[in-house]
């Protein structure tokens, strides 16, 4: 009898010991990783396409990792402000944003390629850069500073104006316009254009209080930010544009360290996979700009061989040789660039 009450107590004190051990195992807390971008916001199926991009990797994430990874997003630079979201993720501040390389250009001269007017033709060119020399020098260059690219995203770009249209270089002669980055900006004051340096994210209020006649920027800022509002043209880019810019997927150097070997295979995988995504909703954002624009009253033009030969001229003797000869390898980045059809 006394071997079966302490054969009892054994068993009993055995399956409280396994519950203590499970316990913290099936409750432990899930690792919240935060990304920052500047765009809109909206849900996994609506909504500008650069923010659902960013649920979708953090809903694949989180499953692949079986609730291991989970994540918080911050649209409209709620968390980070717009610019600082590079040095952020550097420090470690801001674990991951969806941001226009470009942006960095004044700290990192070489990012400025990642806006060079005329320069990519094509979204399947510009994510032919990733694996060639010209995308492995940029990864090299941004992971020293302490950021690491996860999926490679272009979005082309329209040219958005109050009154006049511009298509073609002359047109922008002696009109407030709003580039976006020194090479951009080079260009259009090389056109004729007085430029001015914001954020797609005030370009609103300043075509509203006519501190600007026109801007260029992607296709998704031009609808998402409701410049169409304010416009009574827009020159789409379902054709030719000389507007091309890198938005990548980023993850800060020090969160992707602390990640284990699994997750960190899991985050560039799901990275990865969202390129295609990025592809087919960056070209579908460029031809419902078209209708967008229609429906608010505003004409729509088209830029065609012709125009696009005439800005690339303009680029390549004034962003194109400014890039090459005041950054530290620009003519070897260049070459690069080119290299890649």
């Amino acid at each position: 009898m006394v071997a079966k009450f302490l054969g009892l107590c054994s068993a009993v004190l055995l399956v409280g010991a396994l519950s203590v051990v499970a316990v913290p195992q099936a409750n432990a807390a899930a690792r919240v990783i935060k990304i920052s971008h500047q765009f809109p916001g909206g849900t996994i199926d609506e909504g500008d396409f650069r923010d659902r991009l960013c649920r979708k990797f953090a809903q694949e994430v989180e499953k692949r990792t079986g609730g291991e990874l989970k994540f918080e997003i911050y649209p409209s630079a709620s968390l980070v402000k717009d610019k600082q979201q590079f040095n952020s993720m550097a420090s470690g501040a801001l674990d991951m944003s969806l941001y226009p390389l470009a942006y960095s250009g004044g700290q990192i001269p070489e990012t400025n390629i990642t806006l060079m007017p005329a320069l990519i033709t094509s979204y399947e060119q510009g994510l032919r850069w990733k694996d060639a020399p010209i995308g492995k020098e940029l990864s090299r260059i941004v992971e020293e500073k302490g950021v690491k690219i996860l999926t490679w995203v272009w979005q082309a770009g329209g040219i958005v104006s109050k009154n006049n249209p511009i298509i073609v270089p002359a047109d922008a002669k002696g009109l407030k316009v709003r580039g976006g980055g020194r090479s951009m900006d080079l260009m259009l004051k090389a056109a004729g254009a007085s430029v001015t340096s914001i954020s797609s994210s005030e370009i609103y209020n300043a075509l509203q209080q006519g501190v600007i006649d026109g801007a260029v920027t992607s296709s998704g800022s031009l609808v998402s930010y409701r410049l169409y509002e304010h416009a009574k043209h827009v020159t789409s880019a379902r054709d030719k544009t000389f507007w091309y810019m890198f938005e990548p997927l980023m993850i800060s150097k020090k969160t992707f360290d602390s990640l284990t070997p699994k997750q960190q295979k899991i985050v560039m995988e799901v990275g990865a996979s969202l390129e295609k995504f990025a592809v087919e909703a960056a070209k579908a954002d460029d031809q419902h700009l078209s209708k967008v624009y229609s429906s608010a009253g505003a004409t729509v033009h088209d830029m065609n061989e012709a125009a696009f030969n005439k800005w690339r001229q303009i680029a390549a003797t004034t962003s194109w040789k400014d890039f090459e000869e005041k950054t530290k390898n620009g003519k070897a980045l260049m070459d690069m660039a080119k290299s890649v059809k």
